[in-house]
């Protein structure tokens, strides 16, 4: 199992977020992947650049890391043919490292553009339509598309990188590991649950890679690192099917107003401790998972999380996961 740098842009801003994965790659980490928001989950969060363009950055500042939306909604907020001239284009600033990564969105960054919000099969409906239009931008050659949901009208990518951009789709549930089966290249998850490896691969997508991720908070400090990730990430147990519904940061302060430090310390492993934090991966990799990007909470602790995992972390993950 890979191990992940993730660049978090609801905490950080978009030099820092350069600057991080830069050192992410001259640490060792084996890939990087990138939120994609328009707010933070919680105000005490503070950032939310626009993601794309960090990316670019990221593309041109580094050299060998890969790089991966984690993930983009092609419904709302942008149109699926501009994801894909985006997803084109940045496919061609790194020399071949992205993996487009798609989902079906949240409230909390789609409701900006004044569309609504709709049920959860519709989200479903719609995401497939945009990977059937993206896909076919991918083909080349002039696209039109007539849908429920979309439409294209004599569309083409001018500029096309020479290594196909693959598709990672997010799963929570059997429709979704349905769409990702059949139609992705990658499947994306946050959660260490095997039967949606199963449920994957029984769409067809066996032998396909799975890319998980997980919050730690790492911290000389356990007791810092705790009270940390409870003020930035207390958010992150209430599931992603109420994530996806809530409209804005209030709304999720309001639903965590509940959750203890001593919650968020049973859920997330905090502090130094390199042994928990290769138990809580190893959850991942007995589920299938081919790849796992770690969440370092916290925007200005991300060097020396860089420093720990190169020097303790890495280490122990190889002889852990041969990676």
């Amino acid at each position: 199992m890979e191990l992940g740098y993730t660049m978090m842009t609801e905490q950080a801003g978009p030099k820092e977020l350069v600057s991080h994965v830069v050192g992410a790659e001259a640490a060792g980490f084996d890939f990087a992947v990138s939120s994609d928001h328009y707010f933070p989950w919680l105000d005490e969060m503070g950032h939310s650049p626009h993601a794309w363009t960090t990316l670019g950055a990221a593309a041109q500042a580094t050299s060998r890391i890969p790089l991966m939306t984690y993930v983009t909604c092609p419904t709302f907020r942008y149109h699926p043919a501009v994801v894909a001239q985006q997803a084109a284009t940045l496919q061609i600033l790194s020399d071949g490292r992205f993996t487009l990564g798609l989902g079906s969105g949240e409230n909390l960054n789609e409701h900006i553009v004044g569309g609504g919000w709709p049920g959860a099969d519709v989200r479903q409906e719609m995401l497939v339509e945009a990977i059937h239009i993206i896909d076919g931008l991918f083909d080349g050659g002039y696209t039109n598309f007539r849908g429920e949901h979309f439409d294209v009208e004599s569309a083409k990518l001018w500029d096309l990188p020479d290594t196909r951009v693959p598709i990672g789709v997010a799963v929570s549930g059997k429709q979704s590991c349905q769409i990702a089966g059949e139609l992705a290249d990658v499947m994306i998850a946050v959660e260490p649950q095997a039967e949606l490896g199963e449920m994957f691969d029984a769409a067809g997508g066996a032998g396909k890679p799975r890319v998980g991720q997980m919050p730690i908070s790492f911290g000389t400090d356990k007791g810092a690192a705790v009270t940390r990730a409870h003020s930035l990430f207390r958010w992150f147990g209430l599931g992603w099917k109420v994530n996806a519904e809530l409209p804005g940061p209030p709304a999720f302060d309001s639903a965590s107003q509940f959750v203890r430090e001593d919650d968020v310390a049973g859920s997330i492993p905090c502090g130094d401790d390199v042994d928990a934090v290769i138990a809580a991966a190893k959850e991942y990799a007995d589920a299938g998972f081919t790849h796992l990007a770690l969440v370092q909470i916290g925007g200005d602790q991300q060097a020396p999380f860089i420093e720990w995992t190169e020097r303790s972390l890495l280490p122990a993950w190889r002889d852990a996961f041969g990676s």
